[in-house]
């Protein structure tokens, strides 16, 4: 089983740029595909983008290329966020998540590793 703790929300303005990390712990961690849903209240939670475990070109919602870039460190079982430009939109709490693979994380969220969530709030 694979525990996730994500760290770094937190209140910026728009514009802004923020990171959060995720820091996976259990057996097979570094062997997963990793990756970010954010959720707003009254929505539901959506998908921001997620990581192979080998690492490669991540895969990101629309609303967030050029903007968010995910990264991961098999050694420290480490995977961050960094999102820029940061607009009231992008509010949300922000959960690290761990499957199979990309596809898996992205189709069938539900069967996957969960963290607790950070909230990350964006004022105008």
């Amino acid at each position: 089983q694979v525990q996730l703790e994500e760290s770094g929300g937190g209140l910026v303005q728009a514009g802004d740029s923020l990171t959060l990390s995720c820091v996976a712990s259990g057996r097979t961690a570094s062997r997963s595909a990793m990756g970010w849903f954010r959720q707003t209240p009254g929505k539901e939670r959506e998908f921001v983008g997620a990581i192979g475990w080998q690492g490669g070109s991540p895969l990101y919602r629309d609303s967030v290329k050029g903007r968010f870039t995910i990264s991961r460190d098999n050694a420290k079982n480490t995977m961050t966020l960094q999102m820029t430009n940061l607009r009231p939109e992008d509010t949300g709490v922000y959960y690290c998540a761990g499957q199979a693979s990309v596809q898996a994380l992205r189709l069938y969220p539900a069967t996957a590793y969960w963290g607790r969530g950070t909230l990350v709030t964006v004022s105008s």
